[in-house]
């Protein structure tokens, strides 16, 4: 993966990064890089990033989907490699909110674009969470027994 360790948004999250056990603080870093995007491609990053960090699951959809959202606008090839874990995010996020019909979407995008991750460490992070994603997605569409509906 080419990450440009040079972007002042990919070096405020890599400092979030590695202390992400303090949650405040990193949210703080995460915050900063928002405010000092300079594109699409720096908002996807940050909004990945933030999105982490919320109090609710409502919010955590918010941040997950302006992520996407602002992918889906880089024009070059920047953005590619992180679709696959973008929407895979965006899959959870629905779920947790229970929207069962986008979260279903978003795990065939995700499955999709995992195509354009190459191989290693990373691609297999993001590929066993795709599929701990399905597996709950398949949990939730098991029907109850018609005697637990009466």
């Amino acid at each position: 993966m080419n990450i440009d360790s040079d972007n002042p948004v990919v070096a405020l999250c890599s400092a979030g990064m590695a202390i992400e056990g303090d949650s405040h603080a990193a949210l703080a870093l995460f915050e900063q890089a928002w405010l000092a995007r300079r594109d699409d491609y720096d908002a996807c990053i940050a909004a990945h990033f933030v999105a982490r960090h919320q109090a609710t699951p409502e919010e955590t959809l918010r941040w997950n989907a302006l992520a996407v959202q602002h992918a889906e606008k880089v024009t070059d090839e920047r953005a590619v490699e992180f679709m696959a874990s973008l929407y895979l995010c965006l899959g959870d996020a629905l779920l947790s909110v229970g929207n069962h019909s986008e979260a279903t979407t978003a795990a065939i995008v995700a499955r999709g674009a995992l195509a354009d991750v190459p191989s290693g460490g990373y691609r297999d992070l993001i590929e066993n969470g795709i599929s701990r994603l399905e597996d709950r997605l398949i949990d939730v569409e098991i029907p109850l027994p018609r005697s637990m509906h009466q």
